[in-house]
């Protein structure tokens, strides 16, 4: 899957993760509407995969992996609720074209197609 400006980082501390994490959140976009001074206007996904590493008694290593999404979604809009209008309203309606394509995905893993 090709994802457009998909960023990849390895961290060693927690330190160095929230900054990361602090780098993303800076890099959100936010907009007022009627219904929120701090509307999302864009997705965001945060990927944590951890990885440790250990030498067993026998001498044989062990990798062990988990991974956590934390994932941020822009809210669906209304637009005679929200009042959108003009650049608002353009990105309401990519927020909710993606929405919907993201739908579609689930619908399609879970159908199993």
């Amino acid at each position: 899957v090709y994802v457009k400006d998909l960023s990849s980082y390895v961290v060693k501390s927690v330190k160095e993760c929230d900054k990361l994490r602090e780098f993303g959140h800076k890099n959100r976009r936010t907009g007022a509407t009627l219904m929120n001074i701090e509307s999302s206007r864009s997705h965001a996904i945060f990927t944590v995969t951890v990885e440790q590493c250990e030498t067993m008694p026998d001498g044989r290593a062990s990798i062990r992996m988990g991974k956590l999404n934390m994932v941020d979604l822009a809210g669906s809009e209304r637009q005679a609720k929200t009042g959108a209008t003009g650049e608002r309203l353009k990105e309401a309606t990519k927020i909710n074209l993606s929405l919907m394509a993201l739908g579609n995905c689930i619908s399609a893993l879970v159908d199993g197609k």
